[in-house]
């Protein structure tokens, strides 16, 4: 198993690089990342399971070991180092109209549009994660996160836009016309 766990090593070495240098966009930290992951890779062999996806593992340690390098780089400071004035910036008058106008906004929302918005921008989730945790498509859950920011870009800039009813509220589906409406629009 160690020559065959090596030789996949040595053959995935390249795109290793490449990824490395695509996250660090710097060629001498790319090799060290590098150097990071195959050492993080070699002392933890064992754990790898024969069969499995070497260079997905191998990719993850990789991203891992380059996420654990950002976080020891970042700049810490004392609390009681700084400044009071630091904790908190007064927002001018204006900027207090603004934030007020977006909240009465947010709230005019659909609930579902409203919901993905959150998640989306204020969890930070994927579309995905909002798809899964709203039971709906993930097509479904980019349209409500777009057609909420675009509606809230239209009430912001002054445009009284209408908002498309939400799916709960619809009574036919997207695309057909429930047996009335069909009747209606035939002349029936």
């Amino acid at each position: 198993m160690p020559n065959e766990f090596h030789g996949q090593l040595v053959n995935l070495l390249p795109r290793l690089r490449v990824q490395a240098l695509a996250l660090t966009r710097n060629r001498a930290a790319a090799e060290d990342l590098v150097q990071d992951a195959v050492a993080n890779a070699l002392a933890a062999q064992d754990s790898f399971t024969p069969g499995t996806n070497f260079a997905a593992w191998m990719h993850r340690i990789l991203r891992n070991r380059f996420i654990s390098t950002l976080r020891k780089q970042r700049e810490t400071t004392d609390i009681e180092d700084l400044p009071a004035g630091a904790f908190a910036v007064s927002a001018t008058h204006e900027d207090r109209l603004v934030l007020k106008e977006l909240g009465r906004a947010v709230t005019r929302l659909p609930a579902d549009q409203r919901e993905a918005l959150f998640m989306v921008v204020l969890q930070g989730m994927s579309y995905e994660d909002v798809a899964a945790a709203t039971g709906c498509a993930v097509g479904t859950a980019k349209s409500r996160v777009f057609r909420a920011r675009r509606q809230l870009q239209a009430w912001l800039m002054g445009e009284d836009r209408a908002v498309a009813k939400p799916a709960e509220e619809r009574t036919a589906p997207r695309g057909r016309l429930a047996s009335t409406d069909r009747d209606a629009a035939f002349g029936a």
